[in-house]
Order: structure tokens, then C-alpha cells, then sequence
């Protein structure tokens, strides 16, 4: 079985067993938060939030949940909290306008 779909975007996974992993890559401390294309693989994001105190990680979550039209509590850091790769995990079972994130 193929994960990805016709119109999936690379950076995006079906969980198992159920939900959806967004592959990003985070540049915090930008002019501007906005979504920037792909990154090696991944959706690149520009944040606002500096890399300090959680500030970015909590500022992604958020941004990713607002374009998405998801409540915050379904959009969690599922890997690489220090680091600029990570891996959000979107807890709903139907899957996400993707074009949202362009």
C-alpha cells in the first residue's frame, strides 16, 4: 500500500494507527512567520519566536494548528523539540487541506 496519496505532499505521513506526521523544518527568530516550501523532504516554516524557553516549538504548534483549522490540542511535537527537524503529529482522523500550508 502507498502512503502517499495523488495529492499527499512528501512531507506528510498517515500514522499508525491513525492520525497524520508533518515532516518540518523550522527556522525560528524570522521577520515573519510563514510557510516556505520544501526543505530537504520537509515543509520548511519560518517563526517569529526566537529558540528560546520553548517559545518556537510552542509558536509551530500553533501555526501549524491555525492554518491547518485544528484545535491546538491536536497538534503535537512528536520529535525533535531542540532541534530544527521535527516531526508534528496531527491527531484527527480525517486528513487535513494540505494546500493550507502553501
Amino acid at each position: 500500500m502507498n502512503d502517499q496519496g495523488p495529492s499527499r505532499p512528501v512531507y506528510v505521513r498517515r500514522a499508525v494507527p491513525s492520525g497524520w506526521d508533518l515532516l518540518v523544518r523550522v527556522q525560528p527568530g524570522a521577520g515573519r512567520s510563514e510557510c516556505v516550501g520544501l526543505r530537504r523532504d520537509r515543509l520548511g516554516i519560518r517563526l517569529t519566536a526566537p529558540a528560546v524557553d520553548n517559545k518556537a516549538n510552542e509558536a509551530l504548534l500553533a501555526f501549524v494548528a491555525g492554518r491547518l483549522g485544528l484545535r491546538l490540542s491536536r497538534v503535537r511535537l512528536a520529535s525533535g523539540g531542540t532541534g530544527r527537524q521535527k516531526r508534528l503529529f496531527l491527531d484527527v482522523e480525517e486528513e487535513p487541506d494540505w494546500t493550507r500550508l502553501a
